[in-house]
Parts: structure tokens; sequence; C-alpha cells
């Protein structure tokens, strides 16, 4: 039962549309024509190619390398021939581009032979932890961490609880839940080898939202006998977030700027834990994942395993997809994710749904009114913010107000838009205003760091200068003393005392 530290603060019940794809078993979608495969799918640094255009390549063989500690390698699907280099939308809520290998499909689904470790326990973490690196694992539920660098251990931290985070709460997405159901075991050793990583933690729990109750049974009867709890929590939103699944599962709170391994808790997601089961026990880079395709403009919903690479465009098609009936296309869910407008992105390692709603599920955005300041935006923060502050604080552009109110604990979740009796688009606002203050810290670092440089150069200069001077000074003449003295000198000498 949960207590009233662990309740969770705020939170919305939107209505979960999960029904049109739950039932759905993980269906192979047919490949595609041609990959389009980012050199960065995570967070960092983007990796850097090796192939060459017109090389053929097989599945699984490494296509770019990772640059730097927070890079990931970027892998073939599946065979095929790298066609071009070039830029290329992406998925981003701006619509960026950004470098993209293009990967002609050759259809005959050759692949590099892999191999895994039998016994995960007789490798050395450190094995473990550059095969996770090597297979591209990053953090696939959020932002795309390399999970590699997130596992690390840190002399003065010690790991005491251990999340497999399996809540999927946001609206229409039935990836995780599918993945629960139909590789339970695959979840189960995936949290063991995490566990083993962290040095076994002393609770180790894989939580679940109760509106998943397949999943549940399934994850109890594959971890029965083991030390890993199937832990099963109230159906809200947004319960799946770190930050709130931590303090339902812990009582813990995490303070402001730290990080969930400063007090002692990893959280790791669903699909990411089974991609280091197949990292480890299979060798398997990761070159495909669960999408759901939803919505009432999709003739065909489901839950997908996608080739990393492949278009939106190809998943809509083989779906049925209505353009008639959409009012638009999300990449994510309905709370976070965001319209895209050009099908021709490919599906990347954070892609969890494509969601095509009609227009009676989403109708056109109302037009915003002015803030009535009734308090709801308020009552339903998670984070207990205050969104109307936060909203007036934007559209001055007060950037001291907006961190003084702690603007950078707002996860972004889209509660306070929901409730909002205006129709104000507020998470647009919180959005653009941290874009705004980080451009602002970039440019004060980047200012305070050519003044270091110009510092340390007119250092650098003067010191020169210095040795310069120093070398051209005329030297003095020593002092003459007798001991010094030629014969003639001596003679030259007593001569002169003499004669004065």
């Amino acid at each position: 039962m949960l207590n009233i530290l662990n309740r969770l603060r705020g939170g919305i019940h939107p209505p979960d549309q999960k029904q049109m794809s739950a039932e759905q078993p993980i269906t192979l979608m047919p490949f595609a024509d041609r990959l389009i495969l980012p050199l960065s799918q995570h967070i960092g640094t983007p990796a850097h190619a090796v192939v060459k255009v017109g090389e053929k390549v097989l599945g699984g063989q490494l296509l770019a390398e990772p640059d730097g500690h927070f890079s990931l390698p970027v892998h073939s699907p599946t065979s095929g021939t790298v066609i071009a280099f070039e830029e290329h939308r992406v998925p981003h809520p701006s619509n960026l581009t950004a470098p993209c290998l293009i990967l002609a499909v050759d259809g005959d689904h050759l692949a590099l032979e892999q191999q895994g470790f039998e016994h995960f326990e007789q490798a050395s973490k450190q094995e473990l932890l550059n095969k996770i690196r090597s297979c591209g694992i990053a953090g696939m539920g959020g932002a795309g961490f390399p999970t590699d660098a997130k596992l690390k251990p840190r002399s003065n931290k010690t790991i005491d609880t251990l999340i497999i985070n399996g809540m999927e709460c946001e609206p229409y997405i039935t990836a995780d839940d599918r993945l629960m159901r139909e590789h339970a075991a695959d979840v189960v050793i995936g949290a063991r080898i995490l566990a083993y990583l962290l040095d076994y933690p002393k609770r180790c729990l894989i939580a679940v939202e109760d509106n998943k109750p397949e999943a549940i049974a399934m994850l109890r009867q594959a971890a029965a006998g083991s030390q890993i709890e199937v832990a099963e929590f109230p159906t809200k939103y947004p319960s799946g977030s770190e930050k709130q699944l931590i303090q339902l599962a812990t009582g813990k709170k995490l303070p402001t700027g730290k990080l969930p391994s400063d007090i002692g808790v990893m959280v790791q997601n669903i699909t990411t834990t089974v991609g280091v089961y197949r990292a480890i026990i299979q060798g398997k880079p990761m070159g495909a994942r669960v999408t759901t395709v939803t919505g009432k403009a999709i003739a065909r919903p489901g839950n997908y395993k996608v080739l990393m690479g492949t278009p939106v465009a190809h998943l809509l098609r083989e779906t049925g997809y209505d353009e008639t009936k959409s009012s638009r296309l999300i990449l994510g869910g309905p709370m976070m994710g965001f319209t895209i407008t050009d099908p021709q992105i490919p599906i990347i390692k954070t892609s969890n749904c494509v969601l095509a709603p009609s227009m009676d599920e989403f109708p056109a955005p109302s037009i915003p009114q002015a803030c009535i300041r009734c308090g709801r935006c308020a009552q339903v923060c998670p984070m207990q913010l205050l969104p109307q502050q936060l909203y007036w604080y934007a559209k001055s552009r007060d950037q001291e107000k907006l961190q003084r109110y702690r603007l950078f604990d707002c996860i972004e979740c889209g509660s306070c838009a929901y409730a909002c009796t205006s129709n104000i688009p507020l998470v647009h606002y919180y959005r653009a205003a941290k874009g705004e203050i980080r451009t602002r810290q970039q440019q004060q670092q980047a200012a305070a760091s050519a003044k270091l440089r110009h510092e340390k150069r007119v250092a650098r200069k003067e010191a020169l200068q210095a040795e310069r001077d120093a070398k051209r000074k005329p030297r003095p003449k020593p002092e003459v003393t007798p001991d010094h003295m030629s014969a003639g000198d001596i003679i030259a000498s007593t001569t002169e005392t003499l004669e004065s």
C-alpha cells in the first residue's frame, strides 16, 4: 500500500486510449526499401562514420563509431548498400536536420554472427559495460542517455534501489506493455544483469501501473524465486516520469539539480532493459525496437518491431493510414510527443509511438484565451510548481524569476496545459524559456572561456617578452682583481701609483 509520503502529488487521468493496440501482439514490420540512420540517436556527441558510399554492409555491422565518452555507435539494422551520407530531417520538436547514413536494403537479410556472454556473472563488469556500449544501448524511454555511462560506478555513490520502469503512463502507447507480456523472461534477466553491474542493490523492482494486469502476471511468473520484486502502482499520469516514480517507489524526493544516483537510486526503462539482455546474452546491437502505431486514422493499429531508420511514412503505409481522417501526426504520445510535418523522418532508438489521431480525437487547437488565474494548473502539477507564474515570467522573459520559480524542475509532462481552461499551450512557453536560458548560459560560458584564453595569452606574451628583455640586457663587466690581471696590467698600475 502507498503511504502519504509515496503518494503522487498532482497528476491527471486522461483517457488512456490503449485499447486500440494493447491486445495486438508484437508484429515484425515489413522492411522499407531504404533506411535513414542518424549518426546521433542519443544524448551526446554524434558518431563518426566508418563506411563509405557504395559499400555493402551486413546486419549488425558497425557503420559509425563513438566519438568521445558520451557517444554511441550506429549499426546496420540489416544488409544493404550505403548509398548516401547527407543531412536529413530527424525526430525533433524543431524539425532539425542532422547527418545521416542512407542505406538501400537488399532484402537478403544477411547478418554478422554475434557473440554474447553465456554466463554473464563470470564476466567482469567492465567487459559487460564495454559490450553494452559497443552494441549502442541507450535509454529508450526518454532522452537516449548512453546506458553504459549511466551504469558506470562512481566511487562515492552506492545504488541501493534499482527500478525497472514499466509504468508506460502516457495515453495510447502500449509497446512496453507488450514487451512485458511477451518477453517477461528477457526483462527479468536484463534486470539481473543491471543488478550485477550495480553490485546488487538492496532492492530491485519492476514498476508497473495497475492497468496492465497481464504484464504484471507474466513478470511475477518470470521473477518467481528471484530477488526481483514486481510492484504495481495506481494508474495516474505522469507516474512513469523518473522523479515521480522514484517518490512512488521509495518515498524519496529527488532534490533540485540532483541525479537519482545522488540519492542511491537507478531507473532504467523496460525497453532499455531488454536491449541490455539482448546485447549481453545474444551479443545483438540495437538495430530495431518495438513501436506502437495507433490512432483512429490507422486501419491496423498495433505494436510493431521496426528497424532503426525506417521512415514514418513506411509505417503509415503498412498500417493503413487514412490522411483524410487525420488531424495531425505525432511522434511519441499525446502529452509529451511532438507534431511532425515530414513523414520521411526515421524511427530512432527513442521512438516509442507514432500517433495518427482523427479529427474527433484531436480537434483543431482552440484559440488561447487570457489566463484567469483559476489555479487548476498548479493543482495538477506533479512537481508542485506554479505554472501560471512561470507562464507570466516566460512571456516577459524574466529569466531571474523563472529560475527562482524552479523552471528547470518542470518535467514538461503537459498536465498543466491539459487542465488549462484558457487553452494556453503552457509547455511551449516553458520549453522556449529553457532554450533561451540555456543559450544565454552557453554564451556567458563562451565569453568567460574567451576571456580566460585572452588573459592566458596576454600572460604568455608578457612572460616571453620579459624573457627576451632579460636576454638583451647587457651583462656588467666583471671587476678586475689582481688575481685576474696580466703582468703588463700590474706594471702599468704600479707605475701609475708611484707617479701619483
